[in-house]
């Protein structure tokens, strides 16, 4: 065999192995950064798919605390997702990459349960991870809004915040009048004289009441102790009143007020990363579409009645952090 073709023969088996070597290499690379790439679809179409660098997580409780509710193309949610957040804390729990979270609140509250699964969650988050979490207010961070804010370790709020009404409120309609004036006959029968809870008497506004006073003294339990104050300082301050920013702050409830950016920008010096992310969503344009349209169309008297109507059909009112 000639000089020339051992010579190519040689050469084509070692570009033979480069290319072998090159490929498997290739392969490892991108199965490793499929791995850390890889995303994980939460409940509600957001996606969680985190950088590949430390970072910030925002998370965001915006509009009424309430329990999520079914989404669909058809009839997407929008504002606040509770089960959504809490799969959200779950994953950033688990993200060594993430060094601590921006929690922001723009909330007149909500639910008393949702409200404290949050706060619970948050304490989670801490307890389990020892990384940081700040507060920022937008508009409103009040009631249950406020309960989750004392969750985290500073709370900063915007000049123009509505914050406290530390408070729980049960709320109902009563509409026996409305259906006799419409010809209709309201008929309850009940295993006990306390079941039905649609047309109260004294004796059940008193049994009521005690489960509230309950609510609202865990509520001053988590304001003291997220707030370093005694129950007693935070009782002068529960009446369920609101506070402006700057009264929100000279009664202890905020540290400071501050604008977004710069609460930010403060952060990113503490914890060392300027890199902020928060989940995306997964909506197709026609839904998100959808949910600006359903969002425009104001409810109609009747539909504000079957709300009232079907919150009372347990014979039990809802609780409100309010």
């Amino acid at each position: 065999m000639k000089k020339k073709q051992v010579l190519g023969l040689v050469v084509a088996a070692i570009i033979f192995v480069l290319v072998g070597i090159s490929s498997v290499f290739t392969n490892k690379v991108s199965e490793s950064m499929f791995e850390k790439t890889a995303s994980t679809l939460l409940t509600g179409g957001a996606e969680f798919s985190p950088p590949l660098s430390d970072y910030i997580a925002v998370v965001r409780v915006e509009g009424t605390i309430a329990q999520q509710t079914e989404s669909s193309v058809w009839m997407p949610t929008s504002g606040y997702q509770h089960t959504t957040t809490m799969e959200y804390l779950d994953n950033l729990m688990a993200d060594s990459r993430n060094v601590g979270i921006l929690l922001y609140v723009d909330s007149p509250g909500g639910a008393v349960y949702e409200s404290a699964e949050l706060y619970d969650k948050l304490l989670e988050y801490k307890e389990a991870t020892k990384r940081p979490i700040w507060g920022y207010m937008g508009h409103m961070a009040a009631s249950g809004g406020y309960m989750a804010s004392v969750a985290t370790d500073k709370i900063y709020a915007n000049q123009n915040t509505t914050t406290g009404s530390i408070g729980v409120i049960m709320a109902g309609v009563e509409t026996v009048g409305l259906y006799e004036k419409l010809g209709m006959r309201y008929v309850s029968i009940t295993s006990g004289k306390n079941k039905d809870g649609s047309r109260l008497s004294d004796e059940q506004i008193a049994i009521y009441q005690t489960q509230i006073d309950e609510c609202f003294q865990d509520f001053v339990s988590k304001v003291a102790t997220g707030r370093s104050m005694s129950e007693e300082e935070v009782l002068k301050l529960a009446d369920g009143r609101t506070y402006t920013a700057k009264q929100a702050a000279d009664n202890g409830l905020i540290d400071e007020i501050a604008a977004y950016e710069d609460v930010k920008a403060l952060m990113s010096d503490e914890l060392g990363t300027d890199t902020y992310y928060e989940p995306t969503s997964n909506l197709s344009g026609l839904a998100s579409l959808l949910s600006e349209v359903k969002s425009l169309v104001p409810k109609s008297e009747a539909q504000v009645l079957l709300e009232e109507a079907k919150a009372l059909e347990s014979g039990v009112p809802m609780y409100y952090a309010e």
